[in-house]
Parts: structure tokens; C-alpha cells; sequence
């Protein structure tokens, strides 16, 4: 297959700086690395000619060469075919910034950069399911819940060693906490899969937690839920997840809230619904009632003269308390459910008949413009 213009490799323009020439093999790099495209022939060739290119365009020499002789020009300066990436390879760091971390994985924390086994591995995260009673979610509670974690083991000291044994260097990774394989023109270095990249293995096991460090433990907390939480959201608890068996930082709690739907009222954010009944003849005449709150007091709410069925009316701030700002607090709409009787007394319907009589009622109506519906 004929070379691609190195320009077009990259997607950059000849003007191109060498920061834009930076940010485009970043781009290209992270997509077609062989480590990420395993057993993609085609992916780990276009990640060899992106750093070929890069390498040539990333250096004013070659790239002046490159512009005034093409691939002929470059050839005897490790441009073309036994290409040189040591250079590349050391520009790593500054070109990918905190991706940095991803090509020590890569190639093994090149030119003396920390080796696997030097960072100790953080305690795993944990998540509990957490249903709240919808009032609860309303106002803010406190809950107490019960979950097992793993947590230092007292034995060892999370050491996962018996008292007097040691620690020896792990047989297959010879101390380094890493291994090596090939992928393709370079070597890429994982955690020793025998020693999980520590870089030792326990002689003498802890016969409490069997070498692990950790023992498992049930825990009580109690967990503050906030005023306005919605279902979905999550409350982090720092350092109560799984304590790290080699002494590093202890995980997170995450606690997940599902809010239980209330018998009467719906949240649509800060906002409160529910609905309320009134008779006809309060919604023809117009009237005050005094309906209950998400707090269990009552407010005045004032039916006006002629609400029609479905109507909505508002109380400002009996809504949801803002999460994270308790003092603010939405907005309570009810919608008004008139109710027909279906059971009349004999003076109600001569009432009601003589009503009828008195307002000339249309028995030929039109039917209602749908405009008006919406």
C-alpha cells in the first residue's frame, strides 16, 4: 500500500503548529493504540503510521526536509522504514498530559517512571440501595443502615502475613510488579497477574483472612438524606467502602436513593401536585377551602367563582425544599376536581331543575373548539 502524506495522516495542515500536530496524533494515538485494538491489524498500522508522521512533523528539521524532498528526504534521518520512536515515546508525557498514566500501561512507565507496584491500589467502592418514604425525601432525614465491608484485618495489621512470616520476591515478575509481552513493534507491561503488581508474595499466610489483609465485617451508619433529594441521586460517603488489602486509601460508600411515591401528592422537580375535590356548587359559586400540605398543615386556598373541572391553582412555597438550599422552596398546584352527585334528594333536583330553567340551558350545543383544549 502506497505511504500516505504524513500531513494527511495526521488531518493537519501544512501551517499546522506544533501543538495542533500534538493534539491531532493524541487524538489518533488514543483510538488506534494496539493495547486498546487487540488482534486490529489495521488499527495497530494506522497507530505505526500516526507516530511516523508525528515524529517527522513534531521535529522543525525533518519536518523542513519532509516539506521541500517528501519520504526521500527523511529516510536517512529515521523518517521512513526502521523508524526510531524513542523520541516519540519520550514526548508521551507531555503530549498526553494526565493521560500519562495510560501509556506507563502501556509501555511499562517508561524512562525511569513509577513502576506498578509503587502505588498501592485504593479500597474498592461500594453502592447500597436506599428506598426513602416520599415526606422523608421532602424534609431531610437521618437513616440508619446495615452493610458488610471489608476492612483491615487486626491479625496482621493488614499485612496478610502470620505474626513472624515475611513477605518474598514474587517468582514471576522477579520484583518489578510488572510483566511484558509483545504487541506488535514495542512491549507492553501489565500487573503481575501472580502478585497483583506488588511485586511480592506472603511466605507465611494470615490464617484470620487467609492473606488478604482484609476481613470482612458488618457495619451499621447512619446516613444523613438532605432535604429535597430526588430518586436517582446518590450520596457519597467518603472512606466507608472496602479498605485496600495492601494499605492504600479506603473506598467510598455510595448510598442510592429511590424516593416511595406518596398517596396523594407528585414532585415534578421543586414543584408539588396533587389534586382536590370540590362540590358543584363550590366551584359555581366560588368558595374557600382549606387543603392539607406536604407538612400535614392547612392552607387557605380560594376556589374562584365558575372553576371549571381540571382547573389548576397555585400555593407559592409549599412545594419541595431546593436541594442544598433548604430555605427555598417550590411551589404547590392543585388541580381542581369538580364532582356531579349522582345521588339527589327530591328537593335537590327540583332545586337543580328550576336552576336549569333559570339559566335557559342550550340542549343544542356546539362542540368545543379544540383550541380551547389546549
Amino acid at each position: 500500500m502506497a505511504k500516505r502524506d504524513y500531513y494527511e495522516v495526521l488531518g493537519v495542515s501544512k501551517e499546522a503548529s506544533t501543538d495542533e500536530v500534538k493534539k491531532a496524533y493524541r487524538k489518533l494515538a488514543i483510538k488506534y493504540h494496539p493495547d486498546k485494538n487487540q488482534g486490529d491489524k489495521e488499527a495497530e498500522e494506522k497507530f505505526k503510521e500516526g507516530t511516523e508522521a508525528y515524529e517527522v512533523l513534531s521535529d522543525a528539521k525533518k519536518k523542513q526536509v519532509y516539506d521541500q524532498y517528501g519520504f526521500a528526504g527523511v529516510e536517512g534521518m529515521n523518517g521512513g522504514q526502521g523508524h526510531d520512536y524513542s523520541t516519540v515515546y519520550r514526548d508521551f508525557e507531555d503530549i498526553f498530559g494526565d493521560f500519562g498514566g495510560i501509556f506507563d500501561s502501556f509501555f511499562g512507565g517508561g524512562g525511569g517512571r513509577r513502576s506498578g507496584r509503587s502505588a498501592k491500589p485504593r479500597g474498592s467502592d461500594l453502592r447500597y440501595n436506599l428506598n426513602v418514604p416520599f415526606k422523608d425525601a421532602v424534609f431531610g432525614t437521618k437513616v440508619q443502615i446495615s452493610y458488610n465491608r471489608h476492612i483491615e484485618c487486626s491479625s496482621c495489621s493488614g499485612t496478610g502475613a502470620e505474626s513472624g512470616g515475611g513477605k518474598k520476591m514474587c517468582p514471576t515478575c522477579g520484583g518489578s510488579g510488572q510483566v511484558r509481552r509483545s504487541s506488535g513493534f514495542f512491549s507492553i507491561a501489565s500487573a503481575c497477574p501472580t502478585c497483583n503488581g506488588d511485586g511480592f508474595v506472603i511466605e507465611n499466610p494470615c490464617k484470620s483472612c487467609r492473606g488478604a489483609g482484609v476481613v470482612q465485617k458488618s457495619q451499621k451508619i447512619k446516613v444523613t438524606i438532605p432535604p429535597g433529594i430526588e430518586s436517582g441521586k446518590r450520596i457519597n460517603i467518603p472512606g466507608q467502602g472496602n479498605a485496600s488489602p495492601n494499605g492504600g486509601l479506603t473506598g467510598d460508600l455510595y448510598v442510592y436513593i429511590t424516593v416511595t411515591p406518596h398517596e396523594y401528592f407528585e414532585r415534578d422537580g421543586a414543584d408539588v401536585y396533587c389534586v382536590v375535590p370540590v362540590s358543584m356548587t363550590q366551584a359555581t359559586l366560588g368558595s374557600e377551602l382549606m387543603v392539607k400540605t406536604l407538612d400535614d398543615k392547612k392552607a387557605k386556598l380560594k376556589i374562584p367563582a365558575g372553576t371549571q373541572n381540571d382547573k389548576i391553582l397555585r400555593l407559592r412555597g409549599e412545594g419541595i425544599p431546593y436541594l442544598h438550599n433548604a430555605g427555598r422552596r417550590g411551589d404547590m398546584y392543585i388541580k381542581i376536581r369538580v364532582n356531579i352527585p349522582t345521588k339527589l334528594s327530591s328537593k335537590a333536583k327540583s332545586l337543580l331543575k328550576e336552576l336549569s330553567e333559570l339559566d335557559k340551558e342550550n340542549n343544542n350545543p356546539d362542540p368545543i373548539p379544540l383550541s380551547e383544549l389546549r
